[in-house]
């Protein structure tokens, strides 16, 4: 049987094929349209996870949608008269689009599917399909279930235990007391955009200081021993505004909202690390509940707050739970992942066998390109190419670039779902270079330069380098752990405040290591990512280090590349060094071609994220 699971119309649209239980292909529309979280119907993603299941649409067996619009628009409806009047133009604002798509979702789905589909869809509530794809992909046959994001339909958070095939809800929080939004709020306090920025929130706040966390669970929320809580609303305006906070928050926090043209100051920094710790105190206590209510070892996690990898990484560390998986598409992309695995287990009721390594194939689950497509590409283009038809000696020479502090696109294999390179569409450079973080955010990724950079090291070797068990995994990249102190340099104790922290070396691997000390881990082995594995391999025999720096292969504001094409013009419109395709080598001196003002206007059309 084939399910197609739809994410759409609200942020992250996505598909996924699951076929008779097992994941054959989840994408996200916004790699195909290259407009970043790309919220409309997923009519390209669908396309190609059709094809790559090697049927048409018309062979879909079940169409599943990750949420309930008609609870969701009753949840609305309730919002705006609670609010009456100051609701009112929000809602004179919302209610075309509900009225025009939102209310008809299978209007909406047949259209985007050309009509071809002719079997019925079933609707799964927001919070299900998170909790299921959080679940169903683990390790495990068991294992508590903790979804946390904005909101659903009502639900913005829940605590679910999952057996065999089957999951049963325990415990939920409701709108509008929300983890997501609250941390939302806050990003758009700093002047970041909503839905985007949060993790420029995560990154910012090691600069800082916690110094209105007291002030924030004193005056915003009310949180229990539980993890539950209930926010003053009166600080906040998403119920009834396009804005999220209230004057009053303004008043409480000593001034307006930063203007996101404005620099960032060490205000900015301060509430960043305050709402930082307040987020991670609240996951720690519904984590606990979570271990109360369920006694399991293993906990699952989903939701777009899952993908707080520096929240993760606390639990992972002073959490009840003995193992921690978290999906590594944990927003809305991933509720379509979620959806069909849920019809197929819960709805259906056909049997799950828990796989050791997890049945996500390390999330590497979009199109692919064969070598002879490649080099009928790179003819066509032109381009100067040094075909390695030996996989090990193609490692060997990336290894050595990387070595020599070039920085290379690495194109190969299957698409990443979720929001994280994993090596199959990434920038890999030398983490031990001083000059690396600041040559990557300023010539190649054009970004902010206080964003941090992560690792990618052989899981083997990971507790060799940073502060975690040796049985630790972190594939997904969706972990933050400390730099061991053994690999510290030693610098004065607050020698440097805010931005000027930069100035400091910090570590061995100073490229990835924050300026807290922490790093975000990709832990990589053979089997789910080999190609990475192979690079990692060739760079410790060469250098006697097990780990290098992988970023997205894009720019800011840019969604990651999905086709050769895309990785050509962002190998020439950067600073690249060199770029590989498959099993293909470009150096950067060698292209015929290198006016590349056509390319960077091309970049510069992305909107800054």
């Amino acid at each position: 049987m084939h399910i197609l699971g739809i994410s759409a119309f609200y942020h992250d649209s996505a598909a996924c094929l699951v076929r008779d239980g097992e994941i054959v292909a989840a994408a996200q529309e916004e790699r195909f349209s290259r407009k970043k979280h790309d919220h409309d119907f997923p009519k390209q993603a669908a396309a190609y996870c059709v094809k790559a299941a090697g049927i048409e649409l018309g062979d879909v067996d079940l169409v599943a949608f990750y949420d309930k619009p008609l609870l969701k628009f009753d949840r609305l409806l309730e919002t705006y008269l609670a609010c009456w009047p100051r609701g009112f133009p929000l809602f004179t604002k919302s209610l075309p689009v509900w009225l025009r798509q939102k209310l008809h979702i299978p209007r909406e789905l047949d259209r985007g599917l050309d009509h071809a589909y002719r079997g019925r869809y079933i609707f799964t509530e927001h919070h299900e399909s998170h909790a299921a794809s959080a679940f169903f992909p683990s390790p495990w046959q068991e294992a508590a279930v903790l979804t946390l994001d904005g909101v659903g339909e009502w639900t913005t958070g829940s605590i679910a235990k999952g057996e065999g095939n089957h999951l049963d809800l325990l415990q939920e929080q409701r709108f509008p007391h929300s983890l997501g939004l609250l941390y939302s709020a806050f990003t758009y306090f700093a002047g970041f955009r909503v839905n985007s920025g949060e993790y420029k929130l995560m990154g910012l706040a090691p600069y800082g200081e916690p110094i209105y966390r007291d002030l924030i669970l004193e005056k915003l929320i009310d949180l229990k021993d539980d993890g539950s809580f209930r926010l003053d609303m009166s600080y906040f305006a998403y119920g009834y505004d396009d804005v999220m906070t209230s004057p009053k928050l303004a008043a409480l926090l000593g001034g307006p909202p930063r203007p996101s043209e404005a620099p960032v100051t060490q205000r900015e920094m301060d509430l960043a690390a305050s709402i930082q710790a307040v987020t991670e105190e609240i996951v720690l206590r519904m984590a606990r509940q979570a271990h109360a209510l369920t006694r399991c070892k293993n906990l699952a996690l989903a939701g777009g707050v899952a993908l707080n990898c520096v929240a993760n990484g606390k639990l992972q560390r002073e959490g009840p739970f003995a193992n921690l998986w978290v999906q590594p598409a944990a927003g809305d992309a991933g509720g379509a992942l979620g959806t069909a695995l849920f019809v197929w287990h819960q709805v259906l009721g056909n049997p799950r066998t828990a796989l050791a390594t997890d049945s996500q194939q390390g999330s590497l689950l979009g199109p692919s390109y064969s070598d002879a497509e490649l080099r009928a590409f790179l003819d066509a283009t032109g381009a100067v190419y040094h075909e390695h038809a030996d996989e090990t000696a193609l490692c060997d020479s990336i290894a050595a670039l990387i070595a020599s502090e070039c920085v290379v696109g690495h194109f190969w294999g299957r698409m990443e779902f979720g929001p994280r390179a994993l090596g199959n569409r990434s920038i890999l450079a030398d983490a031990r270079s001083l000059r690396m973080r600041s040559l990557l955010n300023q010539k190649i990724k054009h970004r902010e330069s206080f964003r941090p950079f992560a690792p990618a090291v052989l899981r083997e070797h990971a507790h060799e380098y940073f502060e975690l068990a040796a049985e630790t995994e972190s594939p997904y990249m969706l972990l933050v752990s400390q730099v061991r102190k053994d690999k510290l340099v030693a610098q004065p104790h607050g020698a440097h405040k805010g931005f000027d922290k930069l100035q400091e070396e910090r570590s061995l691997i100073p490229a990835v290591t924050h300026v807290d000390d922490s790093a975000r881990v990709q832990t990589v082995d053979a089997v789910r990512h080999p190609r990475l594995h192979g690079i990692l391999q060739a760079f410790l025999h060469k250098t006697g280090c097990p780990l290098v720096i992988n970023t997205s292969f894009n720019v800011r504001g840019e969604p990651i590349v999905n086709t050769p094409a895309e990785a050509y013009r962002c190998f020439l419109a950067t600073d690249l060094d060199a770029l590989v395709l498959g099993s293909f080598l470009l150096h950067r001196k060698e292209q015929p071609n290198l006016d590349v003002a056509d390319h960077r206007a091309y970049l510069a059309s992305f909107p800054l994220d």
